[in-house]
């Protein structure tokens, strides 16, 4: 697509005197005011539980951990040890991933589609879907992983402008990173695979030493992980690879992972991604520049649509391939191509994606709707807890309490960020999840204790299982514009018996 001037004069400065915006002038300013919305969501938003948890990890750091490597604990603990233990210094490193993605898909855009104002609008897309605004906002190995994502894009399209061997080794080292980062990194790998034997540029490189050169580089980094799930029983592979396919065949989970991605890709935009990889995957020889972008869509896609028919596809993970989506969509920004459902969605795609996202923002920002526990960003963040944790902080002066027991990790990680340091927490089951942290010793168990639990019905035998007396005390709401989100449950504990359970993260 010719970059085009719009008729708009910068006369504020002398540098600029007579000057006209181009179209890429303007995507660029769009993605810095949707990047500078998503840095001061991550200063002002309570913590996620997903976060808390990880952010607990920071503070015991190991090469693996139940659920994932162990990237996310060392970027949370890099950011804390610049901006402290608050929200901001969380989420800084994934901040800057986001950073690094949207840089990268800009510059692999314009190298793929040919076309500086292209490249501008593929980023445009990334930075306004829900997945990225969220997932990239947020704490998570999937903002890392999409960085990996990004930059792997940007890396192989170096590669086949400059046909210089070396940046294979690049290569490696972003797909060793995103291994590192979370398990889905293999799915990088197998799209690099699947480009190698499909293509004939990649079988090209095949007769070449580098390929292999940079799969080596990728799987050492590994390989500490590796040593460590040896030593633990293989306990985070039995986990992440042990829920392949589970379940009996059902579409219902099918038409909700669907669901999810057209709601967090946004409908037209999603439509005119889907296109773009459809004309793509069609396409032949040594000329098909987007060629990788489609192989590291196609192994994900069909793994996940098998999943979603056994069992259910958590909507961020697929986070890893909207870089290449975005191009794709970017790609059907062709004036040359009249079909009216594809001028009617390239109208459409960004008009309804800033509509979708701007509601999620006001939401997060001030309930636009009182939601309750219907609220997604309510219930996944701690909107609401400060007052749960002072009457749970009064009630444990009241009684004595010297610590906090839990039987769920995500409350473990809210009650250790609000609550005050001097009260301990205790999580006296999922001893897997706290391999890093201290066991309880039997004369904290011994004194007077407090149990906090979401949910009773399924917790309460946790306590009874090593306390003889599990009294009940309160029910405190975490509530947000009138409407309950959710509620906790506190019981005092006493008379400990067994040997010693639990652990302090």
């Amino acid at each position: 697509m010719a970059t085009r001037a719009i008729g708009v004069h910068l006369p504020w400065h002398p540098a600029l005197e007579g000057r006209r915006l181009t179209t890429p002038d303007l995507i660029a300013a769009a993605v810095v005011a949707l990047i500078a919305l998503r840095a001061a969501s991550a200063a002002l938003l309570p913590v996620s539980f997903d976060e808390s948890y990880f952010w607990l990890w920071s503070k015991n750091l190991a090469w693996s951990y139940y659920d994932h490597p162990p990237m996310i604990a060392l970027a949370i603990g890099s950011g804390t040890a610049l901006f402290g233990d608050t929200t901001f210094g969380i989420r800084f490193i994934s901040f800057l991933a986001s950073l690094v993605a949207s840089a990268a898909v800009w510059r692999a855009g314009t190298l793929l589609l040919k076309s500086a104002q292209s490249g501008a609008l593929a980023c445009l897309l990334f930075n306004v879907t829900l997945m990225v605004a969220v997932e990239t906002m947020a704490a998570t190995p999937d903002a890392l992983v999409i960085a990996a994502s990004a930059g792997l894009l940007w890396a192989v399209a170096r590669l086949e402008q400059s046909h210089d061997a070396r940046w294979w080794l690049a290569i490696g080292t972003i797909v060793g990173f995103a291994l590192l980062c979370k398990y889905t990194g293999f799915f990088l790998f197998f799209g690099i695979g699947l480009w190698l034997l499909a293509t004939p540029q990649g079988r090209g490189w095949l007769r070449t030493p580098w390929p292999f050169a940079g799969a080596v580089l990728a799987l050492a980094a590994l390989v500490p992980n590796i040593l460590w799930n040896a030593a633990h029983d293989w306990i985070s592979f039995k986990f992440q690879f042990g829920r392949v396919v589970t379940g009996a065949a059902t579409f219902r989970y099918l038409f909700e992972f669907l669901g999810s991605q057209t709601a967090l890709a946004s409908p037209f935009l999603l439509v005119l991604a889907v296109t773009g990889l459809m004309r793509a995957s069609h396409r032949t020889g040594r000329a098909q520049r987007l060629a990788f972008a489609a192989a590291l869509i196609w192994p994900a896609l069909v793994y996940f649509c098998l999943h979603a028919l056994h069992d259910r596809v958590q909507g961020n993970w697929p986070s890893f391939i909207y870089p290449a989506l975005a191009i794709f969509a970017a790609s059907e920004f062709d004036p040359r191509r009249n079909a009216s459902w594809l001028r009617f969605s390239r109208m459409a795609a960004l008009p309804t994606a800033f509509f979708m996202l701007g509601l999620v923002y006001v939401q997060a920002a001030s309930p636009l709707l009182a939601l309750g526990i219907s609220d997604p960003v309510a219930r996944t963040t701690a909107i609401g807890i400060e007052p749960v944790v002072r009457d749970i902080a009064e009630l444990a002066k009241k009684s004595g309490a010297k610590a906090i027991v839990t039987a769920k990790y995500g409350v473990t990680g809210w009650m250790r960020f609000y609550l005050p340091s001097t009260l301990r927490i205790i999580q006296i089951n999922q001893d897997e999840r706290w391999l890093s942290s201290k066991r309880a010793p039997l004369a904290l168990l011994n004194s007077p204790l407090l149990f906090v639990t979401q949910h009773p019905d399924k917790e309460l035998e946790a306590a009874r299982e090593h306390f003889h007396s599990v009294r009940p005390l309160e029910e405190l709401r975490r509530s947000r514009g009138g409407k309950t989100i959710d509620s906790f449950w506190v019981y005092a504990l006493s008379g400990y018996h067994g040997k010693p359970a639990g652990r302090m993260p």
